[in-house]
């Protein structure tokens, strides 16, 4: 038998809140499968990170009147107990909010720009003069037209395609 090389990750937990038991349930389940194939011989990486980007996690920072940055690593260390708890073993556990995850996410980015992958447009974002960003979904509300905030214009990825496969 030839050895395998295989990388293996999970749903990455979102950073807002405690691990709770179907993400246990997951990651058990996936660590139990890696041990397995590296008891067969193979090369096996099992890794994840905490998913530090989203709304819920700015929402409950700003509930609790603490930084985002506070709110996500006090979830990882707890996220690492709850996995230590179970004895959950990932050849490298990080965070979408690293430095390493920065970089490497830059280089792909760059590298779809220059093989012409990346369909931009404009679009229309409710956006909030006081925090100075756009608003998410959840921080819109129903309101009256008068009473909307100010919409700006924001360039978004609206999808990524091979160059022949391209809207017109």
């Amino acid at each position: 038998m030839s050895q395998r090389k295989l990388l293996v990750t999970a749903a990455l937990p979102y950073a807002n809140g405690p691990i709770h038991i179907g993400h246990l349930v997951e990651y058990i389940q996936t660590d139990i499968w890696v041990r397995f194939q590296k008891l067969r011989g193979h090369r096996c990486l099992y890794i994840c990170a905490d998913d530090t980007h989203g709304t819920a996690i700015m929402i409950r920072a700003r509930q609790e009147g603490r930084s985002e940055e506070e709110l996500i690593g006090e979830m990882q260390q707890a996220h690492l107990r709850d996995f230590q708890a179970f004895d959950i073993e990932f050849d490298n556990y990080g965070s979408t909010n690293s430095p390493e995850n920065r970089r490497l996410c830059g280089e792909i980015w760059q590298a779809m720009r220059q093989g012409d992958l990346i369909v931009e447009d404009d679009v229309d974002q409710l956006f909030d003069p006081e925090a100075g960003t756009f608003l998410a979904d959840r921080f819109v509300k129903e309101l009256a037209p008068s009473a909307r905030p100010p919409i700006s214009t924001a360039t978004i990825v609206i999808s990524v395609a091979a160059p022949t496969e391209r809207p017109s």
